[in-house]
């Protein structure tokens, strides 16, 4: 199901077990502070979906890459000591 529901932040803190049983039901609700969105209440199933996505378009490759300019010169070389250790 695709149908979204907006609740301000006061909203759905009072409404918070008709916002669970709508996600049981199928349903997310995006929640809204000043108008700006903050969260969203999903499925569980739409959730674990997503995140099945995740790991499959990248996995650990995904971070590769994401470390660059944190190592020193060389750090490489004492990287493979350590793991020739084991």
């Amino acid at each position: 199901m695709s149908d979204k529901k907006t609740y301000g932040l006061e909203q759905a803190r009072a409404q918070l077990p008709l916002i669970a049983a709508e996600a049981q039901a199928g349903y997310s609700s995006e929640i809204t502070r000043h108008g700006k969105p903050v969260a969203m209440v999903v499925p569980v199933q739409n959730w674990q979906a997503s995140q099945g996505k995740q790991v499959a378009l990248g996995g650990i490759l995904a971070l590769r890459g994401t470390g660059r300019g944190l190592w020193p010169q060389g750090a490489a070389k004492a990287v493979a000591q350590l793991r020739n250790e084991w």
